[in-house]
């Protein structure tokens, strides 16, 4: 940790010295809230979100802020090691090829609905969930936009690796907003002052408990989401190494709300934009489509809730870089890299390497957080 304000209501713990002036507000506004616990935690990739901070922890007792688990519910990274050694760039085209005809990615749905095997189960009455349950059959399995991605890697084990970043869709997005704007009205009659953004739900409310558990179900269908995806890679693969093998299957969400005890106290930790990071846990950090991501294992800090960075944060908005970046450079330093990757238009420069943090340096100031235990090359990517 770098630096801790004691301004507010609450500390405010930050692991960085750069944080820019809107995320930092934010970080205050969730400092104040009245039922912010011990202190609020800032990973060394935030930058400003919705209301609260991307790369944010906040522990609440007894309450529950939809806009601080954000819109994409149960977003996360699944990764695993192949016993491949070595590929060509040949293969790699082929399996890329593969991946596309299998996985539609951006806007792009299956044309027909998925086994509902890979739907989680219906316990109980979600009426949000329901509403959108038939048109996420036909979203599962597929990528989505924006920071999305799926990453062919070499690891400084000497293995392939497969990663893939993606969250729970239109489902959980319509989930988060039904109940962002349902806090908001409900807010509005019980307060007489609060924070739009960060409207919320106490315990002692049906509105807490029927958002829990339709944020717990998008989390699911994140999974499932990211676990059919890694199917196909896993097919694509097969195809062109018939006797490959896979390891076991590392997951981990990286926005969502969860009941954990901290400082000896029951409490929700919301967690966006931020992965949690308990002693000997695995875990991913990843990078850009031009930088190196890390497979690492957690070191249970107490201080930062038991989490660390989601990845290396954005240091420029999509707009930004859209505007300003050069994409012949772009494209010159990813192709020298040898890096089959997904800079095409200036449309992609949001998520050219330019545009986000150096993930050294952001490891680099969470060592207290994490343990490097192998660092990963991108070799070739898709993005949403």
């Amino acid at each position: 940790m770098l630096e801790i304000i004691t301004t507010e209501r609450v500390p405010i713990k930050l692991w960085l010295s750069d944080i820019e002036t809107g995320a930092l507000e934010q970080a205050r506004n969730v400092a104040n809230l009245p039922f912010a616990f011990s202190h609020i935690a800032i990973m060394p990739d935030s930058h400003q979100g919705y209301g609260m901070p991307i790369g944010g922890v906040l522990a609440a007792i007894d309450t529950i802020v939809p806009n601080a688990v954000g819109v994409d519910i149960g977003c996360g990274m699944c990764s695993l090691r192949t016993n491949l050694e070595d590929i060509k760039e040949v293969e790699l085209k082929q399996i890329m090829a593969a991946i596309r005809r299998s996985i539609p990615v951006g806007f792009r749905h299956h044309k027909e609905s998925q086994d509902l095997k890979w739907m989680p189960e219906l316990k109980q009455n979600l009426p949000i969930v329901e509403q959108e349950f038939e048109s996420a059959t036909h979203q599962v399995g597929t990528l989505g936009g924006g920071n999305h991605f799926i990453e062919i890697q070499k690891g400084s084990d000497g293995f392939v690796w497969l990663m893939i970043h993606s969250g729970s869709r239109n489902i959980g997005y319509t989930v988060a907003g039904h109940y962002h704007n349902m806090a908001k009205k409900l807010n509005e009659k019980w307060f007489s002052d609060f924070i739009k953004d960060l409207a919320y739900f106490p315990s002692d409310t049906d509105e807490f408990h029927n958002y829990k558990a339709e944020m717990d179900y998008c989390i699911e269908f994140a999974l499932s989401n990211r676990k059919l995806m890694m199917e196909r890679l896993k097919e694509a693969f097969t195809d062109v190494f018939p006797d490959v093998k896979f390891s076991a299957f590392i997951n981990k969400p990286h926005n969502f709300a969860s009941e954990e005890v901290h400082f000896g106290k029951k409490c929700i930790i919301h967690r966006k934009g931020a992965t949690r990071a308990r002693k000997d846990e695995y875990g991913m950090i990843p990078g850009s489509q031009g930088t190196s991501s890390y497979i690492v294992k957690g070191k249970g800090n107490p201080e930062s809730f038991e989490s660390c960075s989601h990845g290396a944060g954005r240091v420029m908005s999509r707009n930004q870089a859209r505007r300003i970046l050069d994409l012949k450079e772009v494209q010159k330093k990813l192709d020298n890299k040898g890096i089959i990757h997904a800079v095409r238009n200036r449309s992609d420069l949001d998520e050219a390497p330019d545009s986000y943090k150096d993930i050294h340096r952001v490891m680099e100031l969470q060592k207290d957080l994490v343990d490097i235990e192998i660092e990963l090359h991108p070799l070739a990517v898709v993005k949403g």
